[in-house]
């Protein structure tokens, strides 16, 4: 081995071929101790059964493995303390990488429209709620691709350049009475089905406006999350039908104002 033991102590796992090896060989120990098979351990890592017993030694002579008869090892003390200080560094630079890395390169994804290759730049457009890519920068918004895709499948995007141009949606609310006041009975089912048709979702909130959307014969897109989830709509372009209970319309509607998201509440309940 061309360091020496002195040497190694002076460079981490990630900067020493012979401390990385010394690093997964006292891993290995530790889950199988006190009964340590060599050429278990050669063959979990890569190397060579030989090689697994000349760390051993090295490493018993290190004070950081104990051997306890032939084929009997155990990590002691010192040799748990080095595993920590070696995995907190492979921690901190893990975190590095996460955060500092490859936090910075945002990769985002969208619908291929057409073929799209890695490298390639793409415009982009929202329809349907959904952000497309188009091979080309003839939009308003470009970015590059960073996987390929045939048209229909996800598209790995980044560095994305300019505005996606598309008309925000908005969210008509329907408050439907608490069941004590009247409750799904008191809402026209007519004028429920008349709404939906203008609107790209149906939305409801809270069990009485279930029974509504029940009356009317309407699938709600949305049944849970509804706070959030019209207001995401929306701001994807989307028109929304907001059916809620009484109850919950203030929650509803402050977390639109929240979302700047544009809505009108309708009143179309029967005395």
């Amino acid at each position: 081995m061309a360091e020496n033991a002195d040497d190694a102590e002076e460079f981490g796992v990630l900067r020493s071929k012979r401390n990385a090896t010394r690093y997964q060989i006292l891993v290995q120990i530790a889950e199988r101790q006190p009964a340590v098979n060599q050429q278990e351990i050669a063959d979990a890592i890569g190397i060579t059964a030989q090689a697994v017993s000349d760390y051993l030694q090295d490493l018993v002579e290190q004070s950081y493995v104990n051997k306890h008869g032939r084929g009997r090892y155990e990590v002691t003390k010192e040799g748990v303390d080095w595993l920590i200080s070696q995995t907190d560094e492979l921690r901190r630079f893990i975190e590095h990488v996460s955060e500092d890395v490859i936090g910075q390169v945002e990769i985002e994804t969208a619908i291929a429209t057409t073929e799209i290759r890695e490298g390639e730049t793409v415009s982009l457009t929202m329809r349907d709620g959904v952000l497309r890519a188009m091979a080309g920068d003839t939009g308003s918004a470009t970015a590059v691709a960073v996987t390929d895709a045939d048209p229909g499948r996800d598209v790995g995007i980044t560095n994305v350049q300019g505005v996606v141009d598309y008309d925000l949606g908005t969210v008509t609310v329907v408050a439907v009475p608490q069941v004590q006041n009247g409750g799904s009975a008191a809402v026209p089912t007519d004028r429920i089905r008349a709404l939906a048709d203008e609107h790209d979702l149906v939305a409801v909130a809270e069990t009485e406006a279930v029974a509504v959307a029940d009356a009317a014969d309407l699938d709600p897109d949305i049944r849970f999350g509804s706070a959030a989830a019209v207001g995401e709509a929306a701001a994807r372009g989307l028109d929304v039908l907001l059916v809620a209970a009484t109850d919950v319309l203030s929650s509803h509607t402050d977390k639109l104002r929240e979302q700047n998201v544009s809505y009108e509440v309708v009143d179309i309940v029967e005395e």
